[in-house]
């Protein structure tokens, strides 16, 4: 029962981490903070020298929606969630949160943006004010790497 239910959970994980801009509101429930998990997942192990970064906005920029958000990686390589290619990933965008549980997956809701399809861009809108970005690089399970693989986080005025 417990191992059909983290299949049942690891796969609409896997099917909300399409397009960020078009979720499926039975995925992310499944990724929601606070979803209790039902077995440990080991972190994947990075690469040395692997990193992350936001390309775009620059930290302390004062931008307008839409704003274009571009991702860097280097040392590992972008692929699809699910993907069993070596050293690779895809990115999450953390807006106004922090990492709160580096040993599991990913949440996908308002605060946790997957680009699960291997973008390494996107447009996102944000109400006006000052607003933080992160990048985290994660697993095919959206787990981030150990060790972790992500960017400063910036901040950002939106007029």
């Amino acid at each position: 029962m417990r191992l059909s239910l983290a299949v049942t959970l690891l796969a609409l994980s896997l099917a909300a981490c399409g397009d960020s801009s078009a979720p499926s509101q039975d995925a992310h429930e499944a990724h929601k903070e606070g979803t209790p998990s039902t077995e440990a997942i080991p972190r994947t192990p990075s690469p040395a020298g692997a990193k992350a970064w936001l390309i775009e906005p620059k930290d302390g920029a004062v931008v307008k929606n839409p704003i274009t958000v571009k991702f860097g990686i280097e040392g590992m390589r972008v692929a699809p969630a699910g993907s069993d290619e070596p050293d690779s990933g895809h990115h999450h965008l953390l807006i106004d949160t922090t990492l709160t549980d580096p040993d599991a997956p990913i949440p996908a809701d308002d605060k946790h943006k997957h680009f699960g399809k291997g973008q390494t861009e996107a447009t996102i809108e944000l109400p006006p004010g000052k607003h933080t970005l992160q990048d985290v690089f994660a697993d095919k399970n959206h787990i981030p790497f150990e060790p972790s693989v992500q960017s400063a986080p910036i901040t950002i005025t939106v007029e």
